[in-house]
């Protein structure tokens, strides 16, 4: 047997990294003859252009997260032979689903698609996400992983040892395959940063250190959300007007990425963040956090980059001004040309 008819969900098409990697696989596994259907909250958003033809929806009602309980009716009414997780942000939602359904309820497989360690829980909180983790074999059938390093500690944290498999998102398609969603950069030496504007992101440890660069480089932050009031504040309160910039998201962010000096990522937690597999195929250099496992086994050769703490800001100040007059690396393929085909392996195994 295999799995024809895989469903997935999502709250929204907001453009974050998990949706994105979704919606490419989706594409692929459509494009290899399997039916696919995304249970959506809101349709709507940047990534809706990105939505393949072919692809089944069935709308939630609204994105909050609560609205995913629909899934169990539109799981029992479909009757898919495989389901989906794009995130450990959805776990919850696998959880309920076997709940709910019981012996009714098809293979779940989850992606990991942020850190098994978050750097905002507290110690209560952290020991409680600990606990979670620590339930999720009881609901998933299969856990995949993006790196050697994260499918290690999440197969240990989540107790499923033997269900982990590693699996890296399929790449982001070349821009000149995509055509023009890009964003244009102002003049000068640029630090770009992509990912949306959440704390996660940390995108002020960035601001902060405009007054330690040239004056003639400039911040862009290609992303969208919740903290850009904050970030336009403090922006302002800096006098940084002129030298930064937040266009929103854009599309396709491979042909910024090429003409940026240096990509920064001061987060202060990441999964495996696609952001600097992508920067460094079109040869640009990254500066990142130590923000996850998965970022030194990207940025592994100090050629590519530099890695720094979370909180060191004179570190983060200092390797992107080596960044900006450093040689650029070589490009660097990404991984996960054959991601698709892999996925729809494990998903007939457990079919």
């Amino acid at each position: 047997m295999s799995a024809d008819h895989i469903l997935t969900f999502a709250q929204d098409l907001s453009g974050g990294g998990v949706e994105r990697a979704q919606l490419r696989l989706a594409a692929q596994w459509l494009g290899a003859g399997r039916r696919v259907t995304l249970a959506i909250g809101d349709a709507g958003g940047p990534l809706a252009a990105d939505l393949p033809a072919g692809l089944g929806l069935e709308p939630l009602g609204h994105r909050r997260y609560v609205a995913q309980r629909r899934l169990a009716a539109i799981t029992l009414r479909l009757r898919p032979d495989l389901i989906f997780c794009p995130g450990n942000h959805y776990t919850l939602v696998a959880a309920w689903l076997r709940w709910r359904l019981g012996d009714a309820c098809p293979p779940i497989v989850a992606k990991l698609s942020n850190a098994i360690d978050r750097a905002d829980h507290g110690r209560i909180m952290g020991a409680g996400h600990r606990l979670w983790l620590a339930q999720h074999g009881r609901f998933l059938d299969h856990l995949v992983a993006m790196t050697p390093a994260t499918a290690a500690l999440a197969a240990r944290a989540m107790r499923m040892e033997r269900r982990t498999s590693v699996i890296p998102n399929p790449p982001a398609p070349r821009a000149t395959d995509v055509g023009t969603g890009g964003a244009a950069l102002p003049p000068g030496r640029i630090v770009l940063g992509v990912g949306r504007l959440v704390p996660q992101k940390r995108w002020d440890r960035l601001i902060a250190a405009i007054p330690a660069l040239p004056d003639d480089v400039g911040v862009v932050i290609l992303g969208e959300g919740e903290l850009r009031p904050a970030l336009e504040r403090q922006v302002a309160a800096a006098g940084f007007a002129g030298r930064v910039h937040l266009p929103g998201h854009v599309g396709d962010p491979l042909p910024a990425m090429a003409a940026a000096a240096v990509l920064a990522l001061p987060s202060d937690y990441e999964g495996v963040p696609g952001v600097l597999r992508e920067a460094l195929s079109v040869g640009t250099p990254v500066v990142a956090t130590a923000s996850s496992p998965a970022v030194r086994e990207i940025v592994g050769d100090p050629r590519l980059g530099s890695v720094v703490a979370p909180e060191d800001a004179a570190g983060l100040a200092a390797a992107l001004n080596h960044w900006l007059v450093a040689p650029r690396p070589a490009p660097v393929p990404q991984p996960g040309g054959d991601s698709a085909a892999r996925y729809l392996r494990l998903f007939d195994t457990l079919v």
